[in-house]
């Protein structure tokens, strides 16, 4: 098992989980915009991180945008599995040949 998988299952497993003693929880216990909002802050600061040019500080907020980003999803039951079929289902493809698909 991948750490993106075993990150994922752990998320799902949290799901049910006391918001009291789960952090996935009480993110997924305030609902899908929170989760999308703590996702966006996530994403924000690994763009700083990366603008700066700290290695270790970028893998560090990369971490935390991969956790936030399956918080969010697992908030409006998109899961991990989801992701890997779209993401094979662009294998091969060109980019841009993608992009112009999307319209």
């Amino acid at each position: 098992m991948t750490q993106l998988e075993t990150l994922a299952a752990t998320i799902a497993a949290r799901k049910g989980a006391d918001p009291d003693t789960s952090w996935t929880a009480k993110l997924l216990a305030r609902g899908p915009e929170k989760c999308a909002e703590k996702f966006g802050e996530e994403a924000v600061e690994a763009i700083i991180e990366a603008v700066k040019g700290d290695r270790a500080r970028l893998a560090s907020e990369a971490a935390d945008v991969l956790y936030h980003l399956l918080v969010m999803c697992a908030a409006r039951d998109v899961t991990l599995a989801d992701i890997e079929a779209e993401l094979a289902r662009r294998e091969g493809q060109s980019g841009l040949a993608e992009k112009a698909a999307r319209g």
